[in-house]
């Protein structure tokens, strides 16, 4: 590459969005040179797709849901028809969006493919994950609110209601992932949760199936389940609690086993169960199948714990771990977790999360 072409290549990282008389107003070009040099970069693979997507071989992108979490905990016994004295929290929340924090202080490069309001909540989201995660790639709806989920609790914590406003994810079409797959399909892990409507679900596994791409399912709760399609094909990882396996497998109340081997009959490659306190359970195509217990440890709180067990399981994948090990690092992404009251644990790196894999399972 030339200098110029260098240069446009450091501007287009910090905008993927740039236009080409914005490249030539900062670059004092013609807009006809900035043309030219685009076109050379493209035809030497250094710009992917249409709004200038560099490939960048180890991208892991997230799609799926992101919204505000808040917790409001009486002081007292909570009484019905009056005003309570409350404790409130709030957190960043979604399924996709902790993963991807969690990855982002991991180290992993990580993009998060989301909607938000275009309202505060929206911008506060944005501006807390995007300082672990590539947030180039959100829509804004302007007629819609960004998701919340808020949860009353008693004087002990135990829940007594919870709201969930999450209507905006019903905006996202296929149109949506459609314009952003060239940015996608440079991936080298895609992580769908399933928040958003089934027909995009049904898109994107159809879409990684097609061109090979590992796609990992992580489900945002039992309900949800019913939204993928009966055609799993595609899906490489599926990791879901128990009671999350077994809706998705038609067998509540049933063991674990059987919910294995029918996920796999629809399609999955390796299909990963979490068990809670009992470890994870875990069955491949290939014939592959065990259980790795869980280590016993002092809980604090169990809030993003799943969602921190994908995140360090698709660290180990991207780092070229074993299936084993990658469950290894997922348990000990966990236990970080479990041990704080942070959804997502803020103390998480790299060298944390080896150190905890070591310390439980050398």
């Amino acid at each position: 590459m030339n200098e110029k072409e260098q240069r446009i290549l450091t501007l287009i990282r910090k905008n993927p969005f740039i236009t080409q008389q914005e490249l030539a107003e900062q670059l004092k070009l013609s807009r006809s040179a900035v043309a030219g040099y685009i076109s050379s970069l493209t035809k030497q693979g250094k710009i992917v797709g249409r709004a200038y997507v560099l490939p960048e071989p180890s991208r892991i992108v997230c799609i799926g849901g992101a919204n505000v979490d808040r917790k409001a905990q009486s002081l007292s016994t909570v009484r019905f028809g009056t005003s309570n004295p409350v404790t409130v929290t709030q957190s960043c929340g979604g399924v996709a969006r902790n993963i991807a924090e969690n990855l982002g202080r991991l180290g992993e490069s990580v993009s998060l493919l989301t909607v938000v309001g275009d309202d505060q909540e929206g911008e506060w989201l944005l501006a807390t994950t995007g300082a672990y995660v590539d947030m180039s790639q959100i829509a804004k709806q302007t007629n819609a609110h960004t998701g919340t989920y808020t949860a009353v609790l008693d004087e002990k914590g135990e829940m007594v209601i919870a709201l969930a406003d999450m209507a905006i994810y019903d905006t996202i079409t296929t149109d949506f992932i459609q314009k952003r797959w060239p940015y996608i399909s440079s991936a080298s892990i895609v992580l769908l949760d399933t928040n958003f409507p089934s027909e995009v679900l049904t898109f994107v596994i159809e879409r990684c199936r097609e061109e090979g791409i590992p796609l990992c399912v992580a489900p945002v709760s039992a309900p949800k389940m019913k939204k993928l399609p009966s055609d799993l094909r595609g899906v490489t990882w599926l990791i879901a609690n128990r009671d999350e396996a077994l809706t998705l497998a038609g067998m509540e109340g049933e063991r674990t086993e059987a919910a294995d081997d029918y996920i796999l009959s629809l399609g999955v490659e390796h299909v990963v169960i979490t068990c809670g306190a009992k470890g994870i359970t875990y069955k491949t195509q290939r014939g592959e199948s065990g259980t790795i217990a869980a280590p016993s440890i002092d809980v604090v709180d169990v809030t993003g714990a799943g969602d921190a067990f994908v995140s360090g399981f698709l660290y180990g994948m991207n780092q070229g771990k074993s299936f084993a090990d990658a469950c290894r690092l997922g348990m000990s992404s966990s236990i970080i977790a479990l041990q704080t009251k942070e959804t997502v644990c803020s103390r998480l790196n790299e060298h944390v999360l080896n150190q905890t894999c070591q310390h439980y399972f050398s």
